[in-house]
C-alpha cells in the first residue's frame, strides 16, 4: 500500500514530540484530520491550520475502522498518563500507528510492533524487538538481538548493545550506554549519561555519577 493510500492519523498531543511525528508524517505524505490537545496548538507552525480537537471524546466522532491513532505525548520517567491514554482508547477499539522516520535505519530482520516510534537518525539492527508504545529517540542506536520493552522510552543518543533486553515501562536517559547482555527490570528509571554493565532489577533508579542504585517499592 503507498503511503497515500494509508488511513488518516489524528495526532494526540501538541508539545514538542508531537511536533516531531506530525513532521515526519507530513513528509510522508500521511494525512493529518486532527490533533487532539487540551492546550493552544497554534504557536507551533507544524500545526497551523489543523483542526484542533480539546476533549477525548471528540476523537470519538472519528470511525476507529477509518483513521489510526498516533500518540504524541512526551513519555516522562515514571509518568503514566501517556500509557493511560493508549490504554483509553485501544479499549474503545482505536488502533495506533507506528511511526519510523526515513531518515532511521530498521533492519529487515527486526521486529517494530503496533504504536512504536523510531525517531530521526535512530538504528534498530539486525534482529532487534521494539515492544508496542515504545519510544526509540533520535540518534539512538539499538544493537543486533536486543529486546526492547512495551511502553519504553529510549532517549536520545542512547547506545543499547548486543543482547540488551528491557523489560515494561523502562525510561533510558539520553546519552546512557547499556553494556552486552544487561537486562532491566520492569518500571526503572536509567538516568542519562549512565553506563550500565550488570542486570538492573525492576522498580530500579540508576544514578549516573556515581553509577548507583537506589531500589523503589514495586508500584512506584
Amino acid at each position: 500500500m503507498s503511503r497515500s493510500l494509508k488511513p488518516p492519523i489524528v495526532l494526540i498531543g501538541g508539545g514538542g514530540h508531537a511536533a516531531v511525528l506530525a513532521e515526519i508524517l507530513l513528509m510522508q505524505n500521511r494525512e493529518i484530520v486532527a490533533v487532539l490537545s487540551p492546550e493552544e496548538i497554534q504557536e507551533r507552525a507544524i500545526f497551523r491550520g489543523m483542526v484542533h480537537l480539546k476533549e477525548d471524546s471528540d476523537v470519538l466522532t472519528f470511525n476507529k475502522e477509518q483513521v489510526r491513532l498516533v500518540n504524541g505525548i512526551g513519555m516522562l520517567p515514571k509518568s503514566m498518563l501517556r500509557k493511560r491514554v493508549n490504554e483509553y482508547f485501544l479499549e474503545l477499539g482505536y488502533q495506533f500507528d507506528s511511526v519510523i522516520a526515513d531518515s532511521a535505519y530498521v533492519s529487515p530482520s527486526a521486529l517494530i510492533e503496533e504504536g512504536a516510534q523510531i525517531l530521526p537518525m535512530a538504528i534498530v539492527h539486525t534482529g532487534a524487538h521494539v515492544g508496542k508504545h515504545s519510544i526509540v529517540n533520535t540518534s539512538a542506536l539499538i544493537e543486533h538481538d536486543c529486546k526492547i520493552g512495551e511502553y519504553n522510552h529510549i532517549a536520545p543518543k542512547s547506545v543499547l548493545c548486543g543482547q540488551v533486553e528491557t523489560e515494561r515501562d523502562v525510561f533510558i536517559g539520553a546519552g546512557s550506554v547499556l553494556t552486552q547482555n544487561v537486562k532491566v527490570g520492569q518500571s526503572t528509571l536509567i538516568g542519562a549519561g549512565a553506563i550500565v554493565n550488570k542486570i538492573i532489577e525492576p522498580n530500579s533508579i540508576v544514578y549516573p555519577a556515581k553509577g548507583t542504585l537506589k531500589q523503589q517499592e514495586h508500584g512506584s
